[in-house]
C-alpha cells in the first residue's frame, strides 16, 4: 500500500480553512484593519548575528509525525519562558488540524515578548499574508514545494509591502535551485524533514548548505536535538536554527534551551 502523502492532506484541509476564514473576515476588511497597526519587529536582523547561531524557538502543541507533543500546552507560559531564556525569535504554529495551532497564538506570544514572531503555516495565497500581518506576525514561512516561482515572488513582494519577512523553505536540490533563481529571496530555510513522508535526514543540510551563496541568511529546521547538532551547524556557518519538538517535549524548557544552545 502506498504511504499517505501527509502534505497533500494538510494542503487540502488548509484550502477549506481559507474559504471559511474569508467568509468570517473578508480580504477587504482585513486590508482595512491592517492600516494603523504598529510596525513589525525586524526578523532578519534578530536572527542574523555575526559569529553566533541564533535560536528561533517554536510554540507547537502537536505534529503529524509526533502526535501530541505537549500536554500542558500554554502559549503564554511558553512565550514567557522563551523571552526569559533570551531566544532571538519565536515561531508559532498556526495550522489547526494537524498541529492543533491557532492564529490567535501569534498575538498571545507577541504581547509577552519583545522578539519577532514567525507564523509557521501552509501559506498558499495573498489572503493569508494579510491575515498574518493582522494577527501579529513579523515573518511568515513560505514552503517552496507548495508554490511556483511566480507565487513565491508575488507572496514575498506582498509580504514586504506589509513589513513582513519571508522565510522560504526548501528540502531538496530542485527546490533550492528554484528559490536561488529569485534574487528577491534572501532568507532560506533548509528543512531536514520530508513533508510528504515526515522522515528526517540531517544530511539534507550538509548537502544543500554548500550550494547556497554566501550572501543569503540560512535557517536550519527539524531534527535538531542536542548541543553537538548546534555546534556542527555553527561550524558549517548556519545563521539560525528553528527548534520545536525538542523544546516542546522538555519538562524544563528553560534548562533545555541552555543545554541545547550552550548559553
Amino acid at each position: 500500500m502506498a504511504k499517505a502523502d501527509i502534505l497533500k492532506e494538510i494542503v487540502a484541509k488548509k484550502k477549506e480553512k481559507i474559504v471559511l476564514a474569508k467568509q468570517q473576515l473578508p480580504e477587504e476588511e482585513l486590508k482595512n484593519r491592517i492600516q494603523g497597526l504598529a510596525p513589525t519587529r525586524p526578523f532578519m536582523e534578530a536572527i542574523s548575528k555575526p559569529r553566533q547561531i541564533c535560536l528561533i524557538a517554536e510554540i507547537k502543541k502537536a505534529s503529524p509525525s509526533a502526535g501530541m507533543i505537549r500536554q500542558d500546552f500554554n502559549v503564554q507560559e511558553i512565550a514567557k519562558i522563551y523571552q526569559e531564556a533570551g531566544v532571538q525569535a519565536i515561531s508559532v504554529l498556526t495550522e489547526e488540524d494537524y498541529f492543533q495551532g491557532n492564529i490567535s497564538y501569534l498575538n498571545e506570544a507577541k504581547s509577552l515578548t519583545n522578539v519577532p514572531v514567525l507564523r509557521k503555516d501552509f501559506i498558499l495565497e495573498p489572503y493569508q499574508v494579510y491575515e498574518s500581518r493582522y494577527f501579529g506576525a513579523d515573518a511568515i514561512l513560505l514552503i517552496a514545494d507548495l508554490l511556483t516561482q511566480e507565487s513565491i515572488v508575488n507572496l514575498n513582494g506582498l509580504a514586504q509591502t506589509l513589513g513582513l519577512t519571508c522565510l522560504v523553505e526548501v528540502h531538496d536540490e530542485k527546490e533550492l535551485k528554484k528559490v536561488l533563481k529569485l534574487k528577491e529571496v534572501s532568507l532560506i530555510g533548509i528543512n531536514n524533514r520530508n513533508l510528504h513522508t515526515l522522515e528526517v535526514d540531517s544530511k539534507i543540510t550538509e548537502k544543500l548548505f554548500t550550494l547556497i551563496p554566501k550572501g543569503k541568511t540560512v535557517v536550519v529546521e527539524s531534527g535538531i536535538k542536542n548541543y553537538q547538532d548546534i555546534l556542527f551547524l555553527k561550524i558549517l556557518g548556519v545563521n539560525a536554527v528553528l527548534v520545536g519538538t525538542t523544546l516542546m517535549q522538555a519538562e524544563d524548557i528553560r534548562k533545555k534551551i541552555e543545554e541545547l544552545m550552550g548559553w
